[in-house]
């Protein structure tokens, strides 16, 4: 009936098995121990039942009667319990003492590492990994009491991304931090997006759309920004240099000022929001860029991009970029470059 199992440790104890649970039942309901009864009754072999036993009287969940040593009674299993565990709950609460103790000497070090900070002119900082720069970004979070900038490049952002996102912008909003978000016109696409943009407007932040950005880019209070490290790695360089996230706020200003306020592709027409993204390519095409910028600069992937520049150059009959280039500027398909804050 019950296959033959391990105890589990506890700490340096061992706690009961399924054996041991079950016989101790059978002795709690029989009131006296026979072992060939038990062993019967449970579907157990002899010697399991013996060894159960065994463990159950090591473990002081069965104690024998002073007056009669083959009745075993048994023990109040949460009295048991507390002394298995003590040593366990004590181990805990060391490793956790240990845990604090840690913490306050890295944190001691904290501000000789600010100080140094304030010592370099430059005020820059490298944060080289992922989770690093997701600590950092929690921490300035907190800390933001005013306004945070953001630049998003890129249509598409995961869902889980975005319910990670949603906690912390709430918490930041409900503060009375001023929150405004440029994401590139492509976003109006996706869905998920969308669907954050609604939820977190209602609770008071801003998005608009633009078809170029300049890059990713977040600012706290005016004070301190973070923009990605050089290459392809999940860095971050975090700016203190006040000039320099004066200049990086002031080309937010400049882009925020010329975008469009967040609204799906569907409000606006599919058809008119498709128009601007392909005159902007146009237009970058005259410029003699290669695919995979045109993708970085307009936030789509290289297919997207490349099925576009295809379309486009079928349209307008050209053979080479640099023709289509010519037959758009000639058919005034560029629009005005002081549209453009890049003009």
């Amino acid at each position: 009936m019950f296959k033959a199992d391990e105890s589990r440790t506890i700490g340096s104890s061992v706690g009961p098995g399924n054996r041991e649970m079950a016989l101790y039942q059978w002795v709690v309901g029989n009131e006296r121990l026979d072992p060939d009864r038990a062993a019967r009754e449970l579907g157990l072999g002899r010697d399991e039942v013996d060894a159960a036993v065994t463990a159950l009287t090591e473990l002081g969940l069965l104690k024998a009667d002073v007056d009669d040593p083959a009745r075993l009674r048994p023990v109040d299993p949460d009295l048991v319990a507390a002394v298995v565990t003590n040593s366990l709950e004590k181990s805990i609460r060391d490793q956790q003492a240990e845990l604090h103790h840690i913490r306050d000497r890295f944190a001691s070090l904290r501000g000789h590492y600010l100080d140094s900070l304030r010592r370099v002119s430059v005020g820059l900082e490298l944060v080289p990994g992922l989770q690093e720069v997701r600590a950092a970004l929690n921490r300035a979070s907190a800390e933001c009491t005013e306004e945070i900038l953001t630049s998003q490049p890129g249509g598409t952002r995961a869902p889980g991304v975005l319910k990670e996102a949603l906690a912390r912008d709430t918490e930041m909003l409900s503060r009375g931090v001023r929150m405004r978000t440029l994401y590139h016109h492509t976003a109006r696409f996706n869905g998920p997006s969308q669907a954050y943009v609604a939820l977190v407007s209602g609770l008071g932040a801003e998005y608009r759309t633009a078809h170029e950005l300049f890059g990713r880019l977040i600012v706290f209070d005016r004070r301190v920004a973070f923009i990605p490290e050089q290459g392809d790695g999940w860095g971050a360089v975090v700016v203190r240099e006040p000039s320099v996230v004066h200049f990086l706020c002031e080309v937010f200003e400049q882009y925020w000022t010329h975008a469009e306020p967040f609204s799906d592709a569907a409000t606006d027409g599919l058809e008119a929001v498709a128009k601007d993204i392909d005159r902007t390519i146009v237009r970058l095409l005259a410029e003699g860029m290669k695919d995979e910028s045109i993708a970085r600069r307009l936030g789509m992937s290289l297919r997207t991009a490349r099925k576009h520049i295809a379309d486009i150059m079928e349209t307008l009959g050209a053979e080479s970029r640099f023709q289509a280039g010519a037959l758009a500027a000639r058919h005034g398909l560029l629009g005005d470059p002081a549209e453009s804050p890049t003009g």
